[in-house]
């Protein structure tokens, strides 16, 4: 049986404006925050998940706890190994080195090449040897299909381009999941079809890829295990009879 990188259980998820650790727990649970109740989730190695629902049904707050960005506060929850409930500021760094994170919009570095953004972020983390520091960026450059726009500026390249050297960088430390937000949100039909594409190759490398989405064709072209999110709630969907 395939190891478990993300397991929620009866777990209630809360929204926070601010960063983790600076609410109290007990001020969140007072003032009935909570998007999401009785959350069991369990997502195994190179899974491919769809989160559905509409724009305020928890679904990007629920990715935000699983990378720490707010507090887990009841029910128990792991990702990559490390357990939400004692999870400490310190730890967030290292928890999101075993995760890759994809948002709709690219927070690229603009004044850097494509090259360069990859470096800063692996100088960042702790990689130390440049020798291993470009084998591993030419790896990933090969893996985004990106390898002949290493020296590229950001503003130089489409939509697809950028969003493809983000999903680069949330690789670039081996994660054991990939969490994407909306990741083809801004990017037209045949540009999608690419980023989908390169998904299902991840997932297949056995990194588990969980992503939050609207767009229904896309579902329809690439089916995969599916959570709808509604009232407050969770729960497992046939993509096949859903979609008629």
């Amino acid at each position: 049986m395939s190891e478990y990188v993300v397991k929620l259980e009866n777990a209630a998820i809360y929204h926070a404006d601010d960063p983790f650790g600076r609410r109290s727990e007990e001020k969140m649970l007072r003032q009935g925050e909570m998007v999401l109740s009785e959350v069991n989730l369990t997502v195994s190695e190179g899974e491919f998940v769809y989160l559905l629902g509409r724009v305020g049904s928890g679904k990007s707050t629920l990715l935000k706890t699983l990378y720490a960005e707010v507090p887990l506060l009841t029910g128990e929850g792991h990702v990559a190994g490390f357990d939400l409930r004692r999870l400490r500021r310190r730890d967030i760094p290292y928890l999101r080195r075993k995760i890759g994170i994809v948002f709709q919009d690219y927070q690229l570095l603009t004044d850097r090449n494509v090259f360069m953004n990859l470096y800063y972020v692996m100088k960042a983390t702790g990689w130390k040897e440049e020798s291993r520091i470009r084998e591993r960026i030419d790896k990933i450059l090969k893996i985004v299909h990106l390898e002949s726009k290493a020296y590229k500026m950001p503003f130089e390249l489409s939509g697809g381009e950028q969003q493809r050297l983000v999903i680069g960088r949330a690789l670039l430390n081996d994660p054991k999941v990939l969490l994407a937000d909306e990741p083809t949100g801004n990017l037209d039909p045949v540009t999608a079809e690419g980023i989908m594409q390169l998904f299902r190759e991840i997932a297949g490398r056995g990194c588990a890829v969980v992503m939050s989405t609207h767009n229904t064709a896309l579902i329809e072209n690439y089916p995969a295990r599916a959570l709808l999110f509604a009232k407050g709630h969770i729960r497992e969907v046939d993509l096949l009879s859903e979609l008629g």
